[in-house]
């Protein structure tokens, strides 16, 4: 064979390897990672028939989907457009804003959060996450740029209600990793605690424990860097970017991490892993026997106890500093 000939045949097998691994980086993206938003179409009945713990999930869902609510609209440093529900429960009371988690919506993953602060008397903002409800966007990026979102909502919430109303960022899953890489920005001082239910330690480590767990017997190194090809070239967005680890070991806020020690999808010491490396004041608890994103429900007295004392503390510790 001439040399040209040798020289064509290995561009060709060049150029069909690129354009393999192009498709498979596409193909991981599109599968893992692309959600184009659409609105909530979930009936408290259908909650409690795919979730555990039926009975209350479907009384907390039907009184949330009964509340009245202000439809609020935002845009994102990167000019996407953001929405949340703002549901008023008293004059000059703090506000929390939860954030949900990955491929979930507000008025499920936030509903245990919104049950519980509306008891304290709280009122609450649940955003959609970019791509998700009435959010616009097609990426998920795992908190790499969901904390600057977090980060606006909470600047959206001090200027509406004032520097001295008390702010108070929770989320669940992906929301807690979201709210926890937040903690590192320069976040309004009114916000004085953060509760992070089941978060991830980074989008990193969570990426190669899913691909780890498909049981497909595939080498999980190639794999994630074959997928985060995907996520630099299709969805703009680096997962190396952001480690809530080091978020956290540099932030003032309060946070108290929450975790169900059955939790199978994101493991339990991945919260530890977070709650060693703050800076703050901190707290761990977690609930026995729960899973994933579901400890409010196992465990609803304890649940709200460390979150009831928490959020008191806050506001004291608050009002102490300002005298």
């Amino acid at each position: 064979m001439k040399k040209s000939h040798l020289v064509a045949a290995g561009a060709a097998v060049s150029a069909a390897a690129a354009a393999s691994v192009l498709g498979a980086a596409y193909g991981i993206y599109r599968f893992w990672f692309y959600h184009a938003a659409q609105p909530e179409d979930i009936s408290a009945e259908e909650l409690s028939k795919t979730l555990p713990y039926g009975d209350q999930l479907k009384q907390d869902a039907e009184a949330l989907a009964a509340a009245a609510y202000e439809p609020v609209q935002i845009t994102a440093d990167d000019g996407t457009l953001l929405a949340a529900r703002y549901y008023h429960h008293a004059d000059g009371a703090p506000v929390a804003i939860i954030f949900h988690g990955y491929k979930g919506f507000a008025r499920r993953d936030g509903m245990g959060g919104y049950t519980l602060c509306k008891q304290l008397g709280y009122n609450v903002l649940l955003p959609d996450q970019r791509s998700h409800g009435a959010s616009g966007g097609h990426t998920i990026t795992m908190g790499v740029k969901e904390r600057y979102d977090c980060r606006a909502w909470a600047y959206w919430a001090y200027k509406h209600f004032g520097p001295d109303t008390p702010l108070f960022l929770m989320g669940v899953s992906m929301g807690a990793s979201t709210v926890l890489l937040a903690s590192g920005l320069d976040l309004p001082r009114s916000v004085k605690g953060i509760i992070a239910d089941c978060g991830y330690t980074s989008p990193h480590d969570i990426c190669r424990r899913v691909l780890a767990q498909t049981g497909h017997h595939l080498p999980v190194g190639p794999i994630y860097t074959v997928g985060r090809l995907g996520t630099l070239l299709f969805g703009h967005f680096d997962p190396e970017d952001a480690d809530c680890r080091q978020a956290v070991a540099k932030t003032r806020i309060p946070i108290l991490f929450l975790h169900g020690e059955a939790d199978d999808f994101v493991p339990c010491e991945m919260s530890r892993e977070n709650y060693d490396a703050c800076a703050s004041r901190k707290q761990l608890v977690t609930i026995p026997g729960a899973g994933h994103a579901v400890a409010y429900y196992v465990d609803i007295p304890a649940y709200r106890k460390a979150v009831t004392d928490f959020l008191q503390e806050c506001l004291q510790t608050s009002e102490t500093n300002q005298k």
